[in-house]
């Protein structure tokens, strides 16, 4: 291809813009031809010393992250990038006794994690840090607008920002018409209808529950696509009820009744939380009929969070639209008289706040707050000027690569459907 390419260009004559034009998208096209060719024969033809060092990086990033009594307070501790080194390092170590030392370690800390840790009670810290969240007064960084949109029954906003350690944080604000906060609730506490609706959850089980502070662990699996395994949750969730409001808690917590396997694989990193109340209606008659729902989500993905940041931008709005429909099939299921399932019936079982320790929270968020979780405004439109698209070609395609070569960590459907609009949109341009 290159003799061909030299030959036009020298019986053309001197080289001109074009000439230099073509040559650059040769270069470009036979780069994607090779990162094409080398995803899929890597993924086709994989080495055995491969599935040995996922294990063992498994294994180093148990150490680094063993579980403690409350992951929201101690996402600093728990950041990725300080993990990804030990990963490239471990290709030149490929001996059987490595592997046997590393193996028999792993289990040692898997070992210890389940023997030590007993299923994790949620706290009121629980509530006061979803509480500091929902008010702005947590004392993180500025939140970026990166989404607004609406459908006649549905109006939805999102803002990300990026701590200095951890992954990417999201904040979304949603309405639903002539909705009532207490269906809301039960919607997302509802396990079992949530089966009909949540493609991407394989199966959900309760492990344990409080029928006097209605505190659940539950169990769940999810379905990944392409080069993604399943990866399971261990999650502990709890409401707490002010007034009309609920702040419902839902983190990952240890549990020793489910150990760890190599797969499904444990997401350890899970925080999605969010506060449900009556809201007026855009209709403009002042009545609250309308339901408010102030989400929260965060959780260790496990590939390059400038990727996860690309795929979820993409593919969020596809997969919030689906819960509209949900919520109204939910809808029409409760008229129906069916008999509740055991979640929605532990989602009744609130935990009663007064409004004067609501008050006394408000104060201490006030005092702690140094007024750097401002809301910025929707993040520039990237429309590459001419010229710039090779280098966010390279980039893209590599980190690509890069993702699917590590085959770790927690990948959505948002993230994946995202990422390929993305690379379909700039191949466009």
């Amino acid at each position: 291809m290159m003799a061909v390419d030299s030959f036009l260009l020298e019986s053309a004559g001197p080289p001109t813009a074009y000439d230099s034009v073509f040559m650059i998208l040769m270069f470009v096209a036979r780069l994607w031809v090779g990162i094409i060719v080398g995803v899929l024969v890597g993924w086709i033809w994989k080495p055995k010393w491969v599935d040995s060092n996922k294990g063992l990086f498994i294994s180093s990033k148990l150490k680094d992250n063993l579980p403690t009594s409350c992951f929201v307070g101690s996402i600093s501790s728990l950041n990725s990038l300080n993990i990804l080194p030990k990963c490239l390092n471990l290709t030149s170590n490929c001996g059987d006794e490595q592997e046997e030392q590393e193996e028999q370690e792993e289990q040692e800390v898997v070992a210890s994690i389940s023997s030590s840790s007993a299923p994790a009670e949620l706290t009121e810290e629980d509530f006061k840090y979803l509480y500091k969240l929902v008010e702005d007064k947590d004392g993180g960084p500025s939140w970026i607008q990166m989404m607004d949109r609406s459908t006649s029954t549905m109006s939805y906003q999102a803002w990300r920002r990026d701590p200095e350690r951890g992954p990417p944080q999201y904040r979304s604000r949603t309405i639903f018409e002539d909705a009532t906060a207490e269906m809301v609730r039960d919607l997302f506490w509802d396990d079992e209808f949530r089966m009909k609706w949540d493609d991407m959850l394989i199966s959900a089980r309760t492990l344990e529950q409080c029928p006097t502070t209605g505190n659940m662990t539950v169990h769940w699996v999810r379905k990944f696509p392409f080069f993604c395994s399943d990866r399971d949750y261990t999650i502990g969730r709890r409401i707490w009820e002010s007034g009309q409001a609920y702040y419902c808690v839902t983190k990952g917590v240890p549990c020793s009744l489910i150990p760890r396997q190599k797969k499904p694989r444990r997401v350890d990193l899970y925080y999605s939380s969010w506060c449900i109340r009556a809201a007026e209606s855009r209709r403009g008659n002042g009545e609250m009929s309308a339901c408010e729902v102030i989400l929260f989500h965060y959780e260790d993905m496990g590939i390059p969070w400038e990727i996860a940041k690309l795929g979820i931008r993409q593919g969020m709005w596809g997969a919030v639209k689906k819960i509209d429909p949900a919520l109204r099939a939910y809808q029409k299921h409760r008229a129906s008289e069916a008999p509740l399932s055991n979640c929605a019936v532990m989602a009744n079982i609130n935990t009663k706040i007064s409004s004067e320790y609501v008050m006394r929270c408000s104060e201490d968020a006030s005092d702690n707050d140094n007024d750097s979780s401002e809301v910025g405004s929707l993040e520039p439109s990237e429309k590459p000027a001419a010229g710039k698209n090779l280098p966010k070609l390279l980039m893209v395609g590599g980190a690509i690569a890069l993702a699917c070569s590590l085959d770790h960590g927690l990948l959505t459907k948002a993230v994946v459907i995202g990422v390929a609009r993305r690379c379909l949109n700039i191949a466009k341009r």
